[in-house]
C-alpha cells in the first residue's frame, strides 16, 4: 500500500521520506557474518592445520614417554622437563650435524642465489644469442621434480669420489630455476632508464649489477634467499644416499639415526620431538628474520610478462 501525499499551503505535493537505514556496527552480526564469509574461516582453518602439528610436538618434546602413549589426551605435559632434548643430544652426534647443515646450507645457498642473480641479470640485460630458449629450459627445470636426476647425480659424483664430502652433497644441487626465475621477473620491472644512466657513468655490467641492480631488489634477493635457505637445511634425500658416515650427515639425516638409535620405544617417540625441533628451530628463526621481504619479493614484478 502506497503512502498517501500531504499537500502544503502553497500548493506543492510533499511525498514523505524514509528514514535512513540504520548502519550496522563494527561487531554487529551481519559485519562479523561477512568477515568470516570473506575468507577469515579458510584463513583460519590452514593456519590451525600448519600451527597446531607443530605446537604438539613441541610441547611433546618436554612431555614423559607415558603422557605421549597414553589412551588419554594429555595436552600440556604435567611437569615439563629438558630430558628429552639431554637424551637426543647424547643418543647422536647433535653438534657435529648441526655443524655439517651450517656448512651445506651456507656454501650452497650462497651460490646459488649468486647463480641466480647472474643468471638472471644476463637474461635481461645482456644481449646473446638464444637468450628465450634458454629461458624456456629454465621453466622446464622448474617441472622436472628433483627425484628424477638422483641416479645420475650419485653416478657423477660417486665417480669422482665425492661421497662423504661436502662438495659431494653441494654441488648437485647448485642449480636453482626457482631464484632465477623469480629474480628476471623483477629485473624486467626495472626502469631502462636507470640502467642507461649507469652506462654514461661508464659502469659496466659488473659494476652496475652490484651498484644499481642489487640494492633496489634487496626483497626479492631476501625471498630466493629465504627459499634456497630452508631447502638447503630440510634437503633430506640426497644428503642421505651420498652419506654413509657420521661425520659428514647433516641434520635431517642425523633424525634418522636418532630413530635408528631409538627404535620404536615408547621413550623414543618424545626424543624424536626433541630432534625434529632442534632441526627447525633454525630455520623459523631465519624465516622471522626475513618474513618481512616474503610477501613484497613475491609480488613484486608479478605483472610483467
Amino acid at each position: 500500500m502506497s503512502t498517501p501525499t500531504l499537500p502544503r499551503p502553497d500548493g506543492a505535493v510533499e511525498v514523505p521520506t524514509r528514514p535512513p537505514r540504520r548502519a550496522h556496527g563494527p561487531f554487529s552480526r551481519a559485519n562479523l557474518l561477512s568477515t568470516l564469509a570473506g575468507g577469515y574461516v579458510p584463513l583460519i582453518l590452514a593456519t590451525l592445520v600448519m600451527v597446531v602439528p607443530l605446537l604438539w610436538m613441541m610441547i611433546s618434546s618436554f612431555k614423559a614417554p607415558h603422557e605421549i602413549l597414553s589412551t588419554d589426551l594429555v595436552v600440556l605435559p604435567e611437569s615439563p622437563s629438558l630430558a628429552n632434548y639431554e637424551a637426543a643430544w647424547n643418543s647422536v652426534p647433535i653438534p657435529r650435524f648441526f655443524l655439517n647443515s651450517v656448512i651445506v646450507t651456507t656454501i650452497g645457498a650462497s651460490i646459488k642465489v649468486l647463480l641466480a642473480i647472474f643468471t638472471a641479470y644476463a637474461l635481461v640485460f645482456v644481449r646473446f644469442p638464444f637468450k628465450r630458449v634458454i629461458f624456456v629450459l629454465i621453466l622446464v627445470a622448474l617441472m622436472v621434480p628433483p627425484q628424477v636426476s638422483i641416479l645420475p647425480n650419485y653416478v657423477l659424483i660417486a665417480g669422482l669420489g665425492g661421497v662423504n664430502t661436502y662438495w659431494g652433497i653441494i654441488l648437485p644441487g647448485l642449480g636453482t630455476a626457482f631464484g632465477t626465475f623469480l629474480l628476471r621477473q623483477y629485473f624486467l620491472t626495472i626502469p631502462a632508464a636507470m640502467l642507461e644512466a649507469a652506462e654514461i657513468d661508464g659502469a659496466g655490467h659488473l659494476r652496475t649489477l652490484w651498484s644499481v641492480v642489487v640494492p633496489i631488489s634487496v626483497p626479492t634477493v631476501a625471498t630466493v634467499a629465504l627459499v634456497t635457505i630452508v631447502t638447503e637445511w630440510n634437503d633430506y634425500i640426497w644428503p642421505l644416499i651420498i652419506t654413509s658416515e657420521a661425520s659428514r650427515m647433516t641434520l635431517p639425516v642425523g633424525l634418522t639415526a636418532l630413530q635408528n638409535s631409538e627404535g620404536n620405544t615408547g621413550a623414543g617417540w618424545g626424543i624424536l620431538m626433541a630432534g625434529t625441533v632442534l632441526v627447525i628451530a633454525p630455520v623459523l628463526i631465519v624465516f622471522a628474520m626475513l618474513q618481512r621481504h616474503i610477501v613484497s619479493g613475491l609480488t613484486q614484478g608479478s605483472v610483467t610478462g
